[in-house]
C-alpha cells in the first residue's frame, strides 16, 4: 500500500487522477451493462442543454473569437510563450503539422464531403437542392469548421502556453485561474477544473474516434465487401488504438510529430488529386466566391439564433452539436498546442493557429465539398445523394472522372489518411490526459500513458455501442452517443474558459514584458523525449 501511494504522489495528481479513472471506469461499466438506459439519458440531457443553453454556446463561441483577435493586436502580442529571448522549439511545418492533425484531422474527412451535401438537401433558410441551397451549404460548413474552433482552442493554448512556459506554473488548466484564486489552483477548485478538462477530452476524442471507426468500416466495405457493422467498428478501434499506443509511447518527437508530418502529406496528397481529376476551374472559382460569402456574413451566422422549428433542429444538430464538440475538445487541443508552442510570441501563435489551419480547412471542404454539389448541381447522382456520411467520401472517389483502379487506389489512400488521423489524435489526447492528471508534467511516464490510451479507447468502444443498440431501439443514429457526450461535457468547460479570458486579461495587464505575478517564475522549454 505504501508502494501505490507513494508512486501517486510521486507521478500523478492523486485527486485528479483516482477521481477521473474511477468515475470513467463506472461510465464505461454502465454504458455496457446497461445500454438503452444509457442512450435515452444522453438523449434526454442534449435536448435540454440544446433547448436552455443553446445560446449560451452561441455568444460565448463569438466572445473567444473576439477576445483572441484582440488580444493578438494588442500590445500584449509581442510576448513570448517563455523567456524573451527564446526561440521556437519546433520549426514551423512540424508546428503546423502536429497542430493541424490533432486539431482537426478526423472530422475533415468525415464530413469533408458529407456536410455539404446534408446541408444542401435541407438548409435552413432556402429551398434544398438550389444554386442558394449550395452556396448556404458551404457558408455553415465553414462556420462550423472555419475560425471560431480555432478560436475556442486558443483560448486555453495560450492560457497554459503563457501561465506554463512564461510564469513557470505546471501545464494543467488550473494554473490559467492564478490570478483569480491563488494557491487555490492547488486545491479542490483546481482538481475540478482539471477533472472537468479529462472528461472533456476524453468524450471529445471520443466522438473523433467513433466517426473515425465508421469511415474506414465504410471504406473496407466499399472495397473490400467487409461489414460495416458494430464488430468491424470494434475492432478498428482496437487496431487504430494499437498504432496510436506505439506512437504515444515513442514520445513527442519520434512518435507524434513524425506521424503528424507524414499524415500531412498524404492528405495533401489526396486534396491535391481531387483538386486536379476534378472540376478544377469550378472549384477556383467557388474558393473565392464561398470564401467571401463567409467572411461577408460572418457576423450575422454567428449570432443567429433560430426562432422557426426548421432552424431550431438543424442548430441542434449540427452547430450546437460542433459547438459543445470544440468546447469539449479545448483541453485536448489546447494543451497539445500548448505543449509543442514554446518559444512563439503571442501574436504568432494566435494568428498562426487561427488562420493557417482554418484557411486550410476551408480548401479542403471547397475541393471535398464542392465536386460533390457540382455533380449534384450538374446532373443528380442517386447514389452520391443517397450516401450517409461514413460512404460519401468513398462514393465522391467512384464518381470521379478517373478509371476504377484509380479511383479504388484514392479510397486506400482515404482509409490511409482517416487511419493516421484517427492515430494522431489518439496518441496526442493520450499524452494529454496524462499531463492532465500527472499535475502538469509534460512528460509523464509510459504506464501512464499506456493506462489512458486503453481508457480512451474504451470509452470510444463503449459509447458507440450505447449508440448503436440504445439507438437501435429508438431510431437513432449510431454515433448519438458519442456527440451527445461530447455536447454534455462542454457545457460546463464553455464557463470554465469564459473565466479564463477574464483570467488571462488579468495577468496580461500585469505583464507587458516583465513577469509580475507573485511567487512565479519563466519556465524552462519543456524536456524532450527521446
Amino acid at each position: 500500500m505504501s508502494t501505490i501511494t507513494s508512486y501517486l504522489k510521486k507521478h500523478t495528481n492523486p485527486p485528479v487522477f483516482l477521481i477521473s479513472g474511477a468515475l470513467l471506469i463506472l461510465m464505461v461499466a454502465a454504458a455496457s451493462i446497461f445500454p438503452d438506459t444509457f442512450s435515452s439519458a444522453a438523449d434526454a440531457t442534449q435536448n435540454f442543454i440544446a433547448t436552455y443553453f443553446g445560446w449560451f454556446y452561441i455568444f460565448s463561441t463569438t466572445i473567444f473569437l473576439i477576445f483572441v483577435v484582440v488580444i493578438a493586436l494588442s500590445r500584449w502580442g509581442k510576448l513570448r510563450l517563455g523567456k524573451d529571448d527564446s526561440t521556437p522549439e519546433y520549426d514551423t511545418w512540424s508546428w503546423i503539422s502536429m497542430m493541424f492533425t490533432a486539431g482537426m484531422g478526423i472530422g475533415l474527412v468525415y464530413y469533408g464531403v458529407s456536410e455539404p451535401l446534408m446541408h444542401f438537401k435541407n438548409p435552413p433558410v432556402v429551398q434544398g437542392g438550389t444554386p442558394q441551397a449550395a452556396e448556404s451549404a458551404m457558408n455553415y460548413t465553414f462556420f462550423h469548421w472555419g475560425l471560431h474552433p480555432w478560436a475556442i482552442y486558443i483560448v486555453l493554448g495560450l492560457a497554459l502556453g503563457y501561465f506554463s512556459f512564461r510564469k513557470g506554473l505546471p501545464l494543467r488548466p488550473a494554473s490559467a485561474f492564478y490570478p483569480l484564486i491563488g494557491d487555490r489552483i492547488n486545491g479542490p477548485i483546481g482538481h475540478l477544473i482539471d477533472i472537468l478538462a479529462v472528461f472533456g477530452t476524453l468524450f471529445g476524442l471520443a466522438t473523433s474516434i467513433g466517426l473515425g471507426a465508421s469511415q474506414i468500416a465504410a471504406g473496407l466495405n466499399d472495397l473490400f465487401g467487409v461489414s460495416d457493422g458494430l464488430s468491424t467498428q470494434l475492432l478498428v478501434i482496437g487496431v487504430v488504438e494499437a498504432i496510436a499506443i506505439v506512437s504515444v509511447m515513442l514520445g513527442v518527437d519520434a512518435g507524434i510529430r513524425r506521424l503528424s508530418v507524414i499524415n500531412m502529406w498524404l492528405a495533401i496528397a489526396l486534396a491535391i488529386f481531387v483538386f486536379i481529376v476534378g472540376p478544377t476551374l469550378y472549384l477556383l472559382s467557388n474558393m473565392a466566391t464561398d470564401t467571401g460569402y463567409y467572411l461577408q456574413h460572418l457576423v450575422q451566422t454567428s449570432l443567429n439564433i433560430f426562432s422557426d422549428e426548421k432552424g431550431q433542429k438543424f442548430q441542434k444538430a449540427w452547430t450546437l452539436f460542433y459547438w459543445g464538440w470544440w468546447i469539449s475538445w479545448s483541453p485536448f487541443v489546447g494543451m497539445f498546442i500548448a505543449r509543442i508552442s514554446y518559444g512563439y510570441t503571442i501574436r504568432q501563435f494566435i494568428l498562426g493557429t487561427l488562420l493557417i489551419p482554418t484557411g486550410a480547412s476551408l480548401v479542403w471542404f471547397v475541393i471535398f465539398g464542392r465536386t460533390a454539389l457540382f455533380h449534384m448541381l450538374h446532373g443528380s447522382d442517386a447514389a452520391l445523394m443517397n450516401a450517409d456520411a461514413s460512404h460519401a467520401i468513398f462514393v465522391l472517389m467512384d464518381q470521379l472522372p478517373v478509371g476504377q483502379i484509380v479511383a479504388g487506389a484514392a479510397s486506400v489512400l482515404t482509409i490511409i489518411v482517416v487511419t493516421l488521423f484517427f492515430a494522431t489524435s489518439s496518441d496526442s489526447g493520450s499524452l494529454v490526459v496524462d499531463i492532465l492528471t500527472n499535475g502538469g508534467d509534460p512528460d509523464p511516464i509510459w504506464q501512464q500513458r499506456l493506462f489512458w490510451a486503453v481508457m480512451e479507447g474504451a470509452v470510444a468502444a463503449v459509447l458507440l455501442i450505447a449508440g448503436t443498440v440504445g439507438g437501435a431501439t429508438q431510431g437513432k443514429d449510431p454515433l448519438s452517443a458519442l456527440q451527445t457526450a461530447a455536447v454534455t461535457s462542454g457545457l460546463p468547460f464553455c464557463l470554465v474558459l469564459l473565466l479564463m479570458c477574464w483570467s488571462l486579461t488579468k495577468a496580461l495587464k500585469q505583464d507587458d514584458g516583465v513577469a509580475a505575478l507573485p511567487k512565479l517564475k519563466f519556465a524552462e522549454p519543456p524536456h524532450r523525449q527521446s
